[in-house]
């Protein structure tokens, strides 16, 4: 592959939470990078990640293949990362997390460019979610167009901008009382944004084995009931924890599905907590991990803290006992 400066990386859905931390790698590599959007004109604060002209947004909507192919056009890596964690009109997750991979594989494959997917773990053909049956289904899509393509796993991902540790520092700020859907004992391996965009850009520069299903996890399993119980403590706030049975959960959903910010949760939701999001042991066997790139993960406890701390009752001046 050419010189990183003289390869054009055309990354679909970087405006997002990872999809800066991606840009801001692929940038520091040196990479000319295009960033496929639906609104290009709210990617404005991709630019300063990179050099004067390196990084430029263009309006593509995979729902229109028309819109993939010109975005496309002329680059030698695509990187897909457009995701919805919940629907909206025609923003479903059949359209763009099942059809929508596929369209920008086939654009990849007409012009003869490597292609890495973002998908989750978790992504399963047989799953109750329909966000999990429509990831497996996104996959299958970029495999067959593109059997060499990189397949990137992450489990949940937390960082500054995140819709996750976020959202719970924000819940524990306005209420007494968190829910524990399940009893909090779903397992999960949070990784760090700034990890997954490392692992991305390695593959980018084609460091990983071709057709191969990465996962990327964190250094740590931890039920949920734990993760809140972190983020609490880094907080410094004192909600109750209170068990939600998932029968219960999913009637609630169906209501909260409607609510506004980090209220809302929807019955796919409900059901994806009914599964672990961890490594799979097939997956550290064959080297197809964070590790096996040469990545050490950072944990949730070391980072959180650099971020959260704006949820305290005085932010970052807050008086922390011995």
């Amino acid at each position: 592959m050419p010189a990183p400066i003289d390869t054009l990386v055309t990354v679909f859905g970087g405006s997002g939470f990872l999809g800066r931390h991606i840009i801001r790698a692929l940038a520091k590599r040196d990479y000319r990078i295009r960033v496929g959007v639906r609104r290009p004109d709210l990617a404005g604060h991709l630019q300063p990640l990179g050099k004067v002209g390196q990084i430029h947004a263009v309006q593509a909507n995979l729902r229109y293949p028309g819109s993939v192919q010109a975005a496309a056009r002329g680059a030698s890596v695509i990187v897909n990362l457009v995701g919805i964690l919940s629907e909206g009109g025609a923003q479903t997750f059949d359209a763009v997390q099942g059809k929508g991979p596929g369209v920008i594989a086939q654009a990849a494959k007409e012009i003869g460019a490597r292609m890495v997917h973002v998908s989750a773990i978790g992504a399963d053909a047989n799953s109750t979610s329909r966000y999990a049956r429509a990831k497996a289904a996104g996959e299958a899509a970029v495999l067959a167009a593109v059997p060499e393509a990189t397949i990137m796993r992450p489990s949940v991902v937390f960082g500054p901008e995140d819709q996750f540790t976020n959202r719970f520092a924000g819940l524990a700020r306005i209420s007494p009382v968190l829910p524990l859907v399940g009893g909090g004992l779903t397992k999960m391996q949070p990784v760090f944004v700034g990890d997954v965009a490392n692992a991305v850009a390695d593959a980018v520069d084609g460091k990983t084995k071709p057709g191969a299903v990465y996962e990327l996890g964190g250094p740590e399993v931890l039920s949920m009931r734990e993760i809140i119980e972190i983020i609490l403590r880094i907080t410094e706030r004192n909600s109750m924890l209170a068990p939600l049975p998932f029968a219960l959960a999913r009637m609630q959903s169906f209501l909260l599905q409607f609510a506004p910010g980090n209220l809302k949760l929807t019955p796919d939701q409900v059901e994806l907590l009914r599964s672990d999001n961890v490594v799979s042991d097939a997956a550290k066997s064959a080297g197809l991990t964070l590790e096996g790139l040469g990545i050490t993960p950072d944990s949730l406890e070391a980072l959180a803290p650099s971020y959260l701390w704006r949820y305290r009752k005085t932010g970052q001046f807050a008086q922390k006992s011995a």
